[in-house]
């Protein structure tokens, strides 16, 4: 069975459609794309002159210039260029949870941004932090969507990958420039930060889509309780109390604030993604206005 109807339906695709995903840096493509790059090359669309230099190509030289000035300039050109997009889906136990649960959340927010890069020409790639090594399929083109729709719909929650080692694999996986964005709930008992160092010193365009349920945001707990890590079996027995409550929250303030830090200081753009957001908000508001879509 298709994948589109969960994933992403006909009216989000329709807008996705007019729309590009940009990189705040430069990045020299492989193919030529149908982007408009920042870079000066060759294509037919005239951009700025500068004057000539020995070596340069003479067919460039604008000769009625040098009639009228006696001064050698070339012309140059916008140059159309392709861009890679690498999207990064956590899908360890603790995703498996919310109403959509968090993976899902995830796995949509792939798909739509993976269906903008398509339709750009750009190369996509989707995986997970628990990708096993060899070749993961790289999308391209609008043929491209139901392949990446089929791929991303199969991820299923339970990789056991430890955040900063699933990090660091995508990295060796994945030396070229373009776009990252991770989209991952960040809890991992050894921490976040390893595995965002790992992505910074890639020197990509780095997005970090902080994925959390609306019941971790404000939990509707009362009594006592006895808690089981999903991922690791630790138990813990609590009596939720309005104390208790109250502590929760403040650690979870400060675990959000501490990774929009962490990413600010390096350059990584952060953004805390509620899964009751709906994803056409969360993509033509919150990311665009970030810049990573337009």
């Amino acid at each position: 069975m298709s994948t589109a109807t969960p994933l992403l339906g006909p009216e989000l695709l329709a807008r996705l459609e007019k729309m590009e995903l940009v990189s705040r840096k430069i990045f020299r493509g492989r193919m030529k794309g149908e982007r408009r790059s920042r870079r000066k090359g060759q294509s037919v669309e005239f951009a700025d002159f500068r004057n000539y230099v020995p070596g340069d190509d003479l067919r460039f030289i604008d000769w009625n210039t040098y009639a009228r000035l006696d001064r050698l300039f070339l012309k140059m050109f916008l140059e159309e260029e392709d861009l890679h997009f690498y999207a990064l889906v956590d899908a360890s136990e603790s995703m498996d949870f919310g109403n959509p649960t968090k993976l899902d959340y995830a796995k949509q927010l792939a798909a739509a941004l993976g269906f903008v890069g398509l339709v750009r020409g750009d190369r996509v790639k989707i995986e997970t932090l628990g990708q096993p090594p060899g070749r993961s399929p790289v999308f391209r083109g609008r043929r491209g969507l139901w392949p990446m729709l089929d791929h991303v719909g199969g991820f299923a929650p339970g990789e056991t990958t430890p955040l900063a080692q699933g990090v660091k694999n995508f990295c060796l996986r994945n030396s070229g420039k373009g776009i990252v964005v991770l989209m991952s709930d960040l809890m991992d008992k050894a921490g976040f930060e390893g595995a965002l160092r790992y992505l910074v010193a890639q020197e990509m365009d780095v997005y970090v889509v902080h994925v959390l349920s609306a019941e971790e945001l404000e939990p509707d707990l009362q009594g006592d309780l006895r808690l089981v890590d999903c991922e690791d079996a630790d138990v813990a027995e609590v009596t939720v109390s309005a104390a208790l409550m109250a502590r929760y929250k403040r650690t979870l303030a400060g675990f959000i604030e501490s990774a929009r830090d962490f990413c600010t200081r390096r350059g990584m753009a952060y953004l805390l993604a509620k899964n009751e957001i709906p994803l056409e908000t969360l993509i033509t508001d919150y990311l665009a206005r970030r810049g990573l879509v337009r």
